[in-house]
């Protein structure tokens, strides 16, 4: 199964959660940052109805692929 890990991080002079290269918006401090990452783990972990995406490769290739609304990854807020 898939981990997600958000990572609290220092952030254009606040703090801001980090999943992957892709920062929050800026929160005041650490906790805040936090609970909004914590919110946003928890939203992640919800089952949805399984759907057919479309998606463009980094190649310009267009992907057609079944989304199992059911599969969703494992969570986890660092920091």
């Amino acid at each position: 199964m898939t981990e997600v890990v958000y990572r609290i991080v220092e952030h254009d002079g606040g703090w801001a959660y980090r999943l992957g290269d892709t920062y929050s918006e800026t929160f005041p401090n650490a906790g805040a940052a936090r609970a909004a990452a914590v919110r946003a783990s928890r939203e992640q972990r919800v089952s949805d109805a399984t759907a057919w995406i479309e998606f463009e490769t980094s190649a310009g290739e267009w992907i057609t692929e079944r989304a199992d609304g059911h599969d969703r990854p494992d969570t986890r807020v660092e920091g």
